[in-house]
């Protein structure tokens, strides 16, 4: 309707949005952390790789983690570990586009010794409390709310982690 010179049109009481789309049952995406930790006995390459592999491993499957649905992760070690960067693991395990960052935690005096942690940013329609947290060996002291695990095949797990390593190493060029 034009009344001098302008349109005009009746005050809306409903939302718009409300009324041009049905309402769709649409699975919403929020990106959660899901946190893991480890130590380890010394400072060697191999056992770092290892742990952080057995670690990272541990939370794909319990969370059913895609690496496609990965945003990042931050592999973090206590300052007595620097033999290999934690994030090598992740490569090893087929998260070749995932961004990924390694660091020390901070010194304090009555931290936990040998550690690695890992906190992955997953991009998952899952809820916070559906989340399963990864804490294992002496780690389990930094959550002991997050130390009892679903049980898991240790044979289909360790079978997974060597596929997954056989592949890397088979599609990486050589040195």
């Amino acid at each position: 309707m034009l009344q001098s010179g302008l349109w005009y049109s009746v005050p809306i009481t409903q939302s718009i949005w409300a009324m041009s789309l049905p309402p769709q049952e649409v699975p919403v995406l929020v990106c959660r952390g899901v946190r893991g930790a480890i130590t380890v006995k010394s400072n060697a390459r191999e056992e770092i790789l290892s742990a952080t592999r057995r670690l990272l491993a541990l939370m794909i499957r319990l969370n059913g983690i895609q690496p496609e649905e990965v945003a990042s992760a931050i592999f973090t070690t206590t300052h007595d570990l620097n033999a290999e960067y934690p994030a090598l693991a992740a490569r090893q395990l087929g998260w070749l586009d995932a961004a990924l960052l390694c660091g020390h935690e901070m010194e304090v005096p009555h931290g936990l010794p040998r550690c690695i942690r890992i906190l992955v940013h997953w991009n998952t329609s899952k809820g916070i409390d559906e989340i399963k947290h990864v804490y294992l060996g002496e780690a389990t002291k930094l959550r002991p709310d997050k130390a009892v695990l679903p049980p898991v095949d240790e044979d289909d797990l360790n079978a997974w982690i060597e596929a997954q390593l056989l592949a890397w190493q088979n599609g990486r060029s050589p040195s």
